[in-house]
């Protein structure tokens, strides 16, 4: 479950607070993240309608000033995490009613957008925006373009390497949860593999929104215990003697996984380069794909 908060009105509500109540309902304990995005999750996924009606029903103890620091708690905690919209938003937000074209989750969360934006409480509009721009303009492609810079071009691979956050952003790739970056490279003798192992700290600049896998919890537990083990799950089997080391990405630093480049490739440019690489592939648990080579 994850809470946003517009910054108009962090100061009377706390995204840690709404999502410690969303914890409860779905069996789980805390919550952390900033007063403007924050994440919880709990093992009872089945009452994820219930977390919804939690973090709705908090919401006028939040905007009472007189009740607020009773009832809704502490804010202080050091993780953020990321917002991810679950459903499209080519619709008229005037929606009261639902029908079924929907189903229940898809009709509780319309209904609870409705509420919130009838509250003034969120923009609908900024909502399509943001939607629109990780689903269209911020994604995997955008980290491909960068480890294919990073290929063809030995002076901005060692950029990457020194102050991979500045050399990033020279190619336009900046923002939210990609604002601190680290690059690690693969090499014959060493492999990279990302986890987030609090929760699914992610450079969505580059990468854009996280798979469901790696926010699942076994990912993030047994990508520490047996990355090996969890490489060959995804397919990839790497020789005994290459070393796997692990990065735990956190809210003040992620990383970005920049693959071996694939042999054969000597006379491709860049925009071919980049067709090669995957998500997966910067990651760490995938590996760039080798180009088709003509008859």
């Amino acid at each position: 479950m994850v809470v946003g908060v517009t910054d108009d009105l962090k100061d009377r509500i706390s995204a840690v607070d709404l999502v410690r109540l969303a914890a409860e309902a779905l069996g789980g304990k805390g919550g952390g993240g900033r007063p403007d995005m924050a994440q919880a999750g709990g093992p009872d996924g089945a009452n994820a309608a219930a977390a919804i009606e939690a973090v709705a029903g908090g919401l006028p103890a939040a905007l009472a000033p007189d009740r607020q620091e009773g009832a809704m708690g502490g804010t202080d905690h050091e993780h953020d995490d990321h917002h991810d919209h679950p459903h499209d938003h080519d619709h008229d937000h005037d929606h009261h009613a639902h029908d079924n074209r929907y189903s229940d989750m898809e009709a509780r969360v319309r209904a609870l957008e409705t509420l919130l934006a009838e509250k003034g409480l969120i923009d609908p509009a900024a909502l399509d925006v943001i939607v629109e721009t990780y689903e269209t303009r911020v994604g995997p492609r955008n980290g491909a373009r960068v480890v294919a810079k990073a290929w063809s071009d030995p002076d901005f691979a060692a950029w990457l390497m020194r102050d991979a956050t500045a050399a990033i952003a020279s190619l336009g790739y900046t923002g939210r949860q990609g604002e601190h970056m680290r690059a690690v490279f693969n090499a014959p003798d060493v492999h990279n593999l990302v986890v987030c192992t609090l929760c699914s700290c992610y450079p969505w600049s580059v990468l854009g929104l996280p798979p469901v896998w790696y926010k699942a919890p076994a990912y993030r537990s047994r990508a520490v215990i047996d990355p090996r083990g969890v490489l060959a799950e995804f397919g990839v089997v790497l020789p005994d003697e290459t070393r796997i080391r692990v990065w735990d990405s956190t809210a003040e630093l992620r990383y970005l996984v920049v693959p071996q480049r694939p042999a054969g490739t000597e006379g491709l440019d860049e925009a071919a380069l980049a067709d090669l690489v995957t998500r997966d592939a910067m990651i760490g648990t995938g590996l760039a794909r080798v180009p088709e080579l003509s008859p």
